[in-house]
């Protein structure tokens, strides 16, 4: 049972990590439920803190994710048009079957959004610039957040490896 637990949750942390790249994966809570298998074993003691922190951390990360390219956008002078764009255009990404469109779809809705509010089309090109900065940002987060999360996962196999094999 603790070999089939270790291998899930080194499955969904792996899955995790990829998600960190990948708009349809969620990296953050793959990565977390990744940590919760692992606990779930017999041979591995239930940390609650430990968990409880890490959730904490995940809930936090996963909002940040979708709120970043929005603040990008408000940073580089966009309009309130312009984050509500980039947060359609975010949302709007994951659905569209084309590669990178996770990466274009954020862009343009920050820069429709500040066309509709009546920005001269340099302004709406900047204020878009913003939205893709802030996606950049939020995915070079999750990537760091899924690695050390990985981490914590190996360290904690490795701590309990004789009851694990």
């Amino acid at each position: 049972m603790d070999i089939l637990l270790l291998t899930v949750g080194a499955l969904l942390m792996i899955l995790g990590l990829m998600g960190s790249f990948l708009p349809v994966l969620p990296g953050i809570p793959l990565s977390w439920a990744g940590l919760l298998v692992l606990h779930l074993a017999p041979a591995v003691p239930m940390n609650l803190t430990f968990l409880g922190v890490t959730l904490l951390v995940t809930i936090i990360i996963f909002a940040l994710q979708y709120a970043i390219p929005a603040l990008g956008t408000k940073y580089l002078g966009g309009s309130r048009a312009g984050m509500i764009g980039a947060t359609i255009g975010l949302v709007a990404g994951i659905f569209i079957p084309i590669p990178f469109a996770v990466l274009i779809a954020p862009f343009i809705g920050a820069y429709i959004g500040e066309i509709i509010n009546r920005t001269d089309s340099r302004s709406a090109l900047k204020a878009a610039s913003g939205s893709f900065i802030g996606l950049l940002a939020s995915t070079f987060m999750e990537l760091i957040v899924t690695f050390i999360f990985l981490l914590l996962f190996v360290y904690k196999a490795w701590e309990f490896r004789s009851l694990l094999f």
